[in-house]
């Protein structure tokens, strides 16, 4: 077994990149399962980048494999999402403050909308990590709230039934929830930092390919900052 610091979790090779060019160090990419597992150096921080695949059970697999392997002090989301809060724009950066599945829906057995059954009605970001990221010393501007995810890419046929489901969400993945759900049942702090590549309307496909890099980018300088926050390991 080898200890880090934090588990960094992309979904893409593109959300991955920022956080290579910003490493002191960065080791061979190897295959583990199917993730890319990537051992660097950022911010005198011992880190694990992991590229999982887009969706809920890409990432949660992958960031299961890897907490075992690594028993880190924080599993970190990060790269692109949409934006579905009236105020987001595109180039904002959302650090969740919690985290819920737009697509779970057991409410005809008590649940809150959002909420799998038998486990917590949202999953709270580690407030440490979460006030880190929410003040870092970056010139971005950077939100707060609530992230959704399921595995549907949000866009204008979807967006207005999950903004009237969850008035609250600032903005939608693929992956946070997920992941936040097996940080939950292994017990590592967790936080997803989103950079917005789009505002899920009518061209939120084409705005996604376009600003992707730069949504990754943004959330790569708000993590470093967390990561900059963190003891290192003994």
């Amino acid at each position: 077994m080898i200890a880090v610091d934090a588990v960094i979790v992309t979904a893409m090779a593109d959300e991955a990149a920022p956080f290579a060019d910003r490493a002191d160090f960065v080791g061979p990419a190897t295959r583990v399962g199917h993730a890319e597992h990537r051992m660097a150096t950022l911010a005198g921080r011992q880190v694990l980048l992991v590229t999982c695949g887009i969706g809920l059970v890409n990432s949660a697999t992958a960031a299961a494999v890897a907490i075992n392997a690594t028993h880190p002090r924080a599993l970190v989301s990060a790269g692109s999402a949409g934006g579905v809060g009236v105020d987001v724009r595109v180039g904002d950066v959302v650090v969740g403050s919690e985290y819920l599945y737009s697509g779970a829906d057991a409410r005809a057995f008590g649940y809150s909308l959002g909420q799998v059954p038998g486990m917590p009605e949202v999953y709270a970001a580690e407030k440490a990590l979460h006030d880190a990221a929410a003040t870092a010393s970056v010139d971005l501007t950077v939100l707060s709230g609530t992230v959704l995810s399921g595995d549907a890419f949000i866009d204008a046929s979807r967006v207005d039934r999950i903004r009237a489901a969850f008035p609250g969400a600032l903005a939608t993945d693929m992956e946070s929830a997920a992941l936040a759900h097996t940080s939950h049942l292994y017990g590592v702090p967790f936080l997803s930092v989103r950079g917005i590549s789009d505002l899920c309307g009518p061209v939120a496909g084409e705005d996604f390919l376009a600003h992707v890099d730069d949504a990754a980018d943004r959330s790569a300088a708000v993590v470093v900052e967390v990561l900059r926050s963190l003891e290192v390991t003994g």
